[in-house]
């Protein structure tokens, strides 16, 4: 049985705050406050700014995730199947890496390409943790 949908992953790469009020640039303890704010997550005034990085109908990354060996990689990338989306943040990289590294140097397309692509977004994160991937599933 065919599923209908797309998977679309979206890096987050910056977050702003939505506020009228200007901050005083010289007002270290302003400042502070601003920086664990972000520090802490999301919360009223914060705007994610995010960016398609992949999309893949919802089948073929079902197809996908059959191709990748057994293990802990599968079973964080077919979270989304379970939850509808999922995180992949640093503490992710080398495990998914590992497990599409193979499937990207000989895998059939789009499988290949769409490997190669995460492989690159995961590389981004590496080197800038404060980088994370959205992955959600998008039902027809």
């Amino acid at each position: 049985m065919s599923e209908k949908g797309k998977v679309t992953f979206w890096s987050l790469r910056q977050k702003f705050v939505d506020s009228d009020d200007q901050m005083p640039a010289e007002n270290q303890q302003v400042q502070q406050v601003m920086y664990y704010s972000l520090a802490i997550g999301h919360h009223v005034g914060m705007i994610d700014c995010l960016k398609t990085e992949l999309e893949c109908p919802l089948d073929g990354y079902t197809e996908w995730l059959k191709l990748l060996p057994t293990g802990e990689a599968r079973r964080k990338l077919r979270g989304l199947l379970t939850f509808g989306e999922i995180t992949i943040d640093s503490t992710h990289t080398s495990l998914l890496a590992n497990a599409l590294s193979e499937l990207s140097k000989s895998g059939d397309e789009p499988y290949k390409g769409w490997s190669l692509r995460l492989i690159e977004l995961l590389g981004e994160i590496e080197r800038e943790p404060a980088i994370y991937l959205i992955v959600k599933r998008q039902l027809a």
